[in-house]
């Protein structure tokens, strides 16, 4: 399966979870509810890992719906305003 088949697999998987997501280009932007920023989906590491927060965070290709279950997480953790993150 090529990169952008499974970026649009995940895509539906995160708009099943309510999780609003677009593709574009080789990456998924997704939408977290609480921030105007988004969070930059890409697959990395010879195709096996989707990444995210610049390539800090990662699950395999072949458990999308567990990537889905990880990213629906993290956008729904706080972010912190005094120097970093409260992300996992």
């Amino acid at each position: 399966m090529v990169e952008a088949e499974f970026l649009e697999r995940l895509r539906c998987h995160l708009v099943e979870r309510g999780v609003p997501a677009d593709l574009r280009g080789e990456a998924l932007l997704v939408h977290p509810s609480q921030s105007h920023l988004p969070v930059w989906v890409f697959v990395g590491y010879g195709g096996r890992f989707f990444s995210w927060q610049h390539a800090e965070r990662r699950h395999p290709v072949t458990d999308i719906p567990g990537a889905a279950d990880a990213l629906a997480a993290y956008i729904s953790s706080p972010v912190s305003l005094f120097g970093g993150s409260a992300r996992p």
